[in-house]
């Protein structure tokens, strides 16, 4: 990246962390089953840091087949158990639960038209929403939006889905974009979206 020293702050110095920021946080996603995946890991880090959840991400697509919903709803008790002892994931027993009942309020959209993603994209107003934040205490936790998306969810289904979960959600998956203006990356995912609506 060219200005390193306007990167969003939130990664501070952490490889890892910047490679995600510069990759991948804020680009536009449209992908079913990814759009899945990621709902279910912020789930997962309600109380703790993303960054802890990061670390942990190939470990949760191994033990959760890949975040195949398809795959998931058929676990059974006995699965439950074997992910509580899996120690490369968080081992919480409501959020487990939680993904296998999210997986099949997943596949019931899924028979919808638009599917998951259309679900979801209409909710956040069909396109990215650019931003233009110059402090990163200038972002919110929630919105109006992360709170519809968020009461659209739970009444099909889906727990662990508040609002602030569900914006960073929202952030992470770039339905805005809120990268600060001074972060390359914020023109970077302004462009991505200006290319999908074309």
């Amino acid at each position: 990246m060219a200005a390193e020293a306007k990167r969003c702050p939130w990664p501070g110095e952490d490889p890892f962390y910047i490679a995600y920021h510069d990759g991948e946080w804020g680009v536009p996603e449209y992908d079913d089953r990814a759009l899945f995946e990621k709902l279910v890991l912020d789930g997962f880090q309600a109380g703790l840091s993303w960054i802890t959840i990061l670390r942990k991400r190939e470990s949760f697509r191994a033990a959760f087949d890949g975040f195949e919903p398809e795959r998931i709803v058929r676990y059974k008790p006995a699965k439950v158990e074997k992910l509580l002892q899996n120690p490369g994931i968080i081992r919480h027993r409501g959020k487990i639960e939680a993904t296998i009942g999210n997986a099949r309020a997943w596949l019931d959209i899924m028979e919808e038209d638009g599917g998951f993603s259309g679900f979801l994209w209409d909710i956040a107003g069909g396109a990215p929403k650019q931003n233009k934040w110059k402090r990163i205490g200038d972002v919110p936790a929630e919105t109006p939006m992360s709170v519809a998306m968020s009461k659209a969810l739970k009444a099909r289904g889906f727990k662990f889905c508040g609002p602030t979960i569900v914006y960073a959600f929202a952030q992470a998956v770039g339905m805005v974009n809120d990268h600060l203006v001074s972060c390359p990356r914020h023109a970077d995912c302004s462009a991505l979206a200006q290319n999908k609506n074309r």
